[in-house]
């Protein structure tokens, strides 16, 4: 007598469950193909603050504005342009296109290098929209890795520290990597003895990348002398520049002055790439709007190079995002492209610089005050987001522990975490803990 449908289900069934138990199908991903990732140590950092229940505690990790009563600020700006766009009746998601929005890209062009720049003028820069500034470091990145000729597999060098997604974003794209000094500890300044000496040091022809304004993580910047003095040892060692901006107008709170740098090297004939994020001066964060452009030197043929060289970027950008997002795009293009929008953009701009350095002002007045161990100068003489206060790993510690304070280990802090509520708590805080550790 043969078995009955119902049993040789049930059968089937248990061989399948035994088979399953058995790990019969094991992963192909195992921990020596797969290993675990170390956690962001940033976004770490954010989770443990959130859970934190004290009180007074601190974020001064966070790498946005934050009012005066600790809350992100939507620019006020935005806020009008966002309402016209909401008001358009014309306004549709369909795609953009592969470089992204075009009346978004040339003003983008014109902020950053300048309404009467040359390279503009003769049509020697291509733009491409992309995913805020991580996206166009990428772009360029895998462009450079790609197409840039490198026969003595010459490294991008930058600056240490830097931002930490520059070594992944790198790393990525199989670049090989290097660092030139920048930070001095004595002076909490900038070392540029050290960093000439290796950038001259550097295989000729290798890729230099530098933070324009507002250097992320140390609020050090080059003096216009010493940017010139660089430009001119990059041209000597026929190395490539490679721009970093993300807070064009948010350092200093001025447009043009925070764009010198990069305005003052494409006036000298250099060919480079310029990553721009637009998150931090307008405040767009989620949105991921921001630019990559590619500058050709002048000559006669300098119109086929950029045709050239835009053409093989639409393909890179093609295989990676297809087309990039147009929400944050129109907001910042509506108020790059009209004038009255313009002008508030900028006391917003003002606006935020302005606190920043307030604060920077507040807390090395009440470290002064109170007597604490060593220089604070540092903090007023540095510029941005970003202050590196000099603070070791053990203080940093003792900072989280005893006070509820949250900063990254290197003693990097967010001013925009600081406010006219906590400023004092923080600088109390830290008192105690230098003179704890001297």
């Amino acid at each position: 007598m043969s078995p009955s449908p119902d049993s040789n289900n049930t059968q089937d069934r248990l061989n399948s469950i035994k088979a399953h138990m058995a790990g019969s199908n094991p992963t192909v991903f195992t921990s020596d193909v797969v290993p675990q990732a170390a956690e962001d140590p940033l976004f770490g950092l954010m989770a443990a603050y959130k859970k934190d229940t004290f009180e007074k505690k601190v974020d001064l990790g966070i790498g946005a504005y934050r009012d005066d009563n600790a809350k992100p600020w939507v620019l006020p700006v935005v806020k009008q342009a966002d309402e016209r766009l909401r008001q358009d009746p014309n306004l549709n998601h369909e795609y953009l296109p592969i470089a992204g929005l075009p009346e978004f890209t040339s003003a983008a062009q014109r902020l950053i290098l300048g309404r009467d720049s040359p390279a503009i003028a003769e049509k020697r820069v291509v733009t491409l929209q992309t995913i805020s500034g991580t996206g166009a470091v990428h772009l360029g990145g895998l462009f450079l890795s790609k197409f840039y000729p490198r026969p003595s597999k010459q490294p991008i060098y930058f600056s240490s520290p830097t931002w930490a997604n520059h070594h992944q974003i790198f790393t990525n794209v199989h670049l090989p990597i290097a660092t030139y000094p920048y930070f001095s500890a004595s002076t909490k300044g900038l070392d540029f003895a050290g960093m000439r000496s290796a950038i001259e040091s550097a295989p000729d022809g290798s890729i230099i990348l530098l933070h324009a304004c507002a250097h992320n993580p140390t609020g050090v910047d080059p003096t216009r002398d010493q940017w010139t003095q660089l430009a001119t040892l990059i041209r000597q060692k026929s190395h490539f520049p490679f721009f970093d901006c993300a807070y064009q107008g948010f350092a200093s709170g001025d447009l043009e002055n925070d764009a010198w740098a990069i305005r003052h090297f494409v006036a000298q004939g250099f060919e480079c790439c310029i990553a721009q994020s637009f998150a931090k001066n307008f405040g767009l964060y989620g949105e991921r709007a921001g630019a990559f452009h590619f500058v050709t030197g002048p000559g006669p043929d300098a119109g086929n190079t950029i045709a050239r060289i835009a053409s093989q970027l639409a393909i890179l950008q093609r295989s990676e995002i297809s087309n990039p997002p147009a929400y944050g795009a129109r907001i910042a293009s509506l108020v790059l492209n009209d004038d009255a929008l313009f002008a508030e953009w900028e006391a917003n701009l003002r606006t935020m610089s302005g606190r920043i350095k307030d604060m920077r002002a507040a807390l090395r007045k009440k470290l002064e005050e109170m007597g604490t161990p060593g220089s604070w100068k540092h903090i007023t003489e540095q510029i941005g987001m970003f202050s590196f206060t000099g603070l070791n790993e053990e203080q940093v510690k003792k900072l989280r522990d005893e006070s509820h304070v949250y900063m990254t280990k290197n003693g990097r802090i967010s001013m925009a975490g600081l406010n006219s509520g906590n400023v004092e708590y923080f600088a109390k805080a830290v008192d105690k803990v230098v003179r704890e550790t001297q």
